[in-house]
């Protein structure tokens, strides 16, 4: 029996990740995580896979998996941006990865990770070169150093090895991120709860909530992350964004147009109170970006061709589905 195995599996991207290997009649997935947060499991509940263990329990049990896993999607992470313990953001996000590398490059055995448009820091190109890269924060550091690892590693091999940048990814099995929630949702949240949606006053040269970022949305990047695993001939790191810079103004205005079924515009929704700015908080200053664009001519030339989801069909769809719950 061979398997796939789905690291941080209860997660956000994870989850979405063993939905999509089950609708291509894959169920033989072992589901990696830690559920001390107990809520995630709700994620997993609809979903079938082989076994459920626990992260600490994988990493120092790997020699097990010798000669079954089929490949790894390396998704568990701490995402929380805001995090100041270095020491445990190097432990989890860098040592971790780098020991999953070195087994699935003595397996054989394709690894597909997730890395983070963090690494540019503020641009303003984002670009999969090392002159571009600068990270603001200790989480963007280490992702950026694994990104690092897996360049020295890439020409010599033995099985491929594709990392994938993350833009900002909105979309459905995210609540228990709290904070580190999408924009999109905390949107969402904030209409329902307050009347209201809150976005930052103006920074960086930018006007009150024309701040401008790359919006996924987690089908796009399950359906990115599912082509490269069906491409064992490609290696490489790969940005994972929509190419398409769009503004907090404009995601807000896509949940409230979505929530009432309306057509409104930016004018007239900031009129009624729909939409509020609220003083740019001291803790970011310095840490934000205010602009990210994935450039996708790497991803492109790779043979990637679908389109992907612009801000306005992404959170009509994801509204919908919060609206079923």
């Amino acid at each position: 029996m061979m398997y796939y195995i789905v690291t941080g599996a209860a997660g956000f991207i994870g989850s979405k990740l063993v939905e999509g290997l089950n609708r291509r009649g894959v169920s033989e997935i072992i589901a990696v995580d830690n559920l001390a947060h107990a809520d995630k499991f709700k994620n997993l509940a609809g979903c079938e896979i082989a076994d459920y263990v626990d992260q600490a329990e994988f990493i120092s049990g790997l020699d097990k998996w010798e000669g079954a896993v089929e490949a790894l999607l390396h998704q568990g992470a701490c995402s929380d941006t805001m995090e100041t313990d270095g020491r445990f953001m190097m432990d989890n996000n860098y040592a971790y990865s780098r020991r999953l590398l070195e087994w699935c490059q003595d397996e054989e055995v394709p690894l597909l990770y997730a890395s983070s448009a963090s690494v540019y820091g503020r641009g303003p190109e984002y670009r999969e070169e090392r002159a571009c890269e600068g990270p603001l924060n200790i989480y963007g550091y280490s992702k950026f150093l694994f990104d690092q690892l897996v360049r020295s590693r890439l020409p010599e091999a033995s099985a491929p090895i594709v990392g994938l940048r993350y833009f900002n990814v909105y979309g459905p099995n995210e609540a228990h991120k709290g904070r580190m929630a999408s924009v999109a949702l905390h949107a969402y949240e904030q209409l329902h709860n307050e009347g209201r949606v809150k976005l930052f006053v103006g920074s960086d040269g930018y006007a009150d909530g024309e701040q401008r970022r790359d919006f996924i949305h987690v089908d796009d990047v399950v359906a990115v992350n599912l082509w490269f695993l069906e491409r064992r001939g490609v290696s490489g790191i790969y940005n994972c964004g929509t190419g398409r810079a769009q503004s907090f103004n404009e995601l807000a205005l896509a949940v409230v147009n979505a929530v009432h079924g309306t057509r409104a515009g930016l004018r007239e929704v900031v009129a009624k109170g729909l939409i509020e700015y609220i003083p740019f908080p001291p803790a970011l200053a310095g840490k934000y970006q205010s602009y990210t664009q994935a450039d996708p001519a790497r991803l492109r030339e790779a043979g990637y061709a679908a389109a992907f989801m612009d801000v306005e069909q992404g959170v009509a769809a994801y509204v919908k589905e919060l609206q079923r719950k």
